[in-house]
């Protein structure tokens, strides 16, 4: 027998729990299906090292484009601190670097002085006024319909900073913009997570990357969940459960037909299960393998993603080699590594050419010092601290199934290495022990994001990123194209990363494909 919901949501990730929690109290009867035997997919927390009681945050690690809008209306008890530190970054050719002192502009101002880049630190209040301006516009409208180009352009008002940031590739700016090596670099990161880009990247990816981090919140800050990642991801279960949508785990996802029929595997038993409308909280690539009727549309090349992450567990923080900088104010923000402009076209000149840039480009985060709840008393006591390190230029396509873990190896040995060049100490005998004799790092390559997590090339956006707005001529008949979450199939919306406002820790993909539902309803 069929049992039939009015919602059947495939994947329990952090959107699909968003949209089972405001679909169940909006009414309607919700089903999410989980592969897993546990929800949350990336954005969870887990005991990562046997004997430890550390729960570090796995995948995922910073929340900026969750809004207060989903907070609100779900009711979710999440706290999100805030880092005084944006960043440190090391000059390679020196002992000095670039500390951003959110809290103090006479201190950053001091730090791009000390670095030679004095002209820069004008240039970079002028530069990130600008973005400001773009994420107070432009992050208001995540959790409503579509703006088109041509109205969120006018809703920016600012036609020079609209050229900038969309029309022009944003390297270009940024090299035109700053003359430091490390400056240039800083800014450009935010254009490369998870996107394997040139400095300078005509396609544009790189400036639609670049927009999602710093629109984030309306401020562009990054913010640590209190009691990490799960902690997000557990509230929104929570939500889901009370509002009483069905949450089957360990239910494996086979096929999905169009007119809202789905099967699933559970208990090795196949099941089906039928809903009005089925939304796909799986990267779309995923999507159109389980989809029993495949239109040519739905098919494309298969995603990439671009990096390696890695977790630390220390006995403390290491020593640096710029001993003006405080190594709690140095990790307390974004730690960046090898991440100059010169070093970062370097490395990805390096990946496209198949080999592990030498440096790697690293950007690091300790949890701990924001948070330490995600440490047990013992470990707070004695001084551990998590470090979660992300490496930038490490693509699927240098991934051979057949020799993954020589490949992890080779680029855990990659991230410590770079690691090591900017410490006045080696990383390794920092490294706590599990129970097991063995020291806490665990690195993860795009495969093995790929095997467990179902993100098709290890990309953590579940495909290429779209801008937050729809073109003057893209359809926008119906309410699923208004809120950015239509395929082919009218029954089937995507809710997951892969909608037209997914990526990141956000919900807003959850949010959408509720309200689509929801307006194409009439509830």
């Amino acid at each position: 027998m069929t049992e039939r919901f009015d919602v059947v949501i495939v994947g329990g990730g952090h959107n699909g729990l968003t949209a089972a929690a405001y679909l169940a109290q909006a009414g309607k009867s919700v089903l999410l299906l989980e592969r897993l035997a546990y929800v949350g997919g990336a954005a969870v927390s887990a005991q990562a090292f046997e004997g430890l009681d550390a729960r570090l945050s796995r995948y995922s690690y910073l929340v900026s484009l969750l809004p207060k809008r989903i907070i609100t209306d779900l009711g979710l008890r999440v706290q999100l601190s805030r880092r005084r530190y944006s960043s440190y970054t090391p000059d390679p050719g020196s002992d000095l670097g670039l500390l951003v002192d959110n809290g103090s502009p006479s201190s950053t101002r001091e730090s791009f002085d000390a670095l030679g880049a004095s002209a820069d630190a004008e240039a970079w209040e002028s530069f990130y006024e600008s973005t400001g301006n773009l994420a107070r516009t432009l992050f208001p409208t995540v959790t409503e319909p579509l703006l088109t180009r041509s109205e969120a352009r006018r809703a920016v008002n600012d036609a020079s900073a609209w050229d900038a940031f969309i029309e022009r590739p944003v390297g270009e700016v940024i090299q035109n913009t700053f003359a430091n090596d490390v400056v240039r670099g800083v800014v450009l990161t935010d254009a490369l997570i998870g996107t394997f880009a040139p400095n300078v990247d005509e396609t544009l990816a790189g400036n639609r990357c670049f927009l999602y981090h710093v629109i984030g919140g309306g401020t562009g800050d990054w913010d640590v969940p209190v009691g990490g990642m799960g902690a997000v991801s557990g509230e929104l279960y929570n939500a889901a459960r009370a509002a009483g949508a069905v949450i089957r785990t360990s239910a494996e996802v086979t096929a999905i037909d169009p007119d809202g029929l789905v099967t699933y595997v559970s208990a090795d038993s196949s099941c089906e299960v039928a809903g009005d409308f089925v939304l796909a909280n799986v990267a779309p690539w995923v999507l159109a393998s389980l989809m029993s009727v495949v239109e040519p549309a739905e098919t494309s090349e298969k995603p990439e993603g671009a990096q390696v992450k890695v977790n630390l567990l220390l006995s403390r923080l290491p020593r640096l080699r710029d001993s003006s900088v405080d190594p709690a104010a140095a990790f307390g923000g974004t730690f960046h590594i090898n991440e100059t402009w010169s070093q970062l076209s370097s490395a990805y000149d390096a990946a496209s050419g198949g080999g592990v840039p030498d440096p790697l480009p690293c950007e690091i985060y300790c949890h701990s010092l924001t948070d330490p709840t995600i440490l047990s008393p013992e470990l707070r006591a004695s001084g551990a601290q998590t470090l979660t390190v992300f490496g930038l230029h490490a693509p699927h396509r240098l991934i051979d199934p057949d020799e993954n873990d020589a490949r992890r190896d080779e680029l855990e040995g990659a991230v410590l290495a770079s690691l090591n060049s900017v410490l006045a100490e080696p990383i390794e005998p920092l490294l706590l022990r599990d129970a097991s004799g063995n020291p806490t790092i665990e690195t993860k390559t795009t495969l093995d994001l790929e095997a467990a997590l179902h993100l098709p090339g290890g990309n953590i956006f579940h495909g290429p990123l779209a801008w937050p707005f729809a073109e003057d001529d893209a359809p926008l008949a119906t309410p699923a194209q208004r809120w950015g979450v239509a395929t082919v199939h009218s029954r089937i919306l995507l809710c997951g990363a892969g909608a037209q406002r997914g990526g990141g820790v956000s919900g807003i993909g959850g949010h959408n494909a509720a309200m689509a539902v929801l307006e194409a309803s009439g509830a």
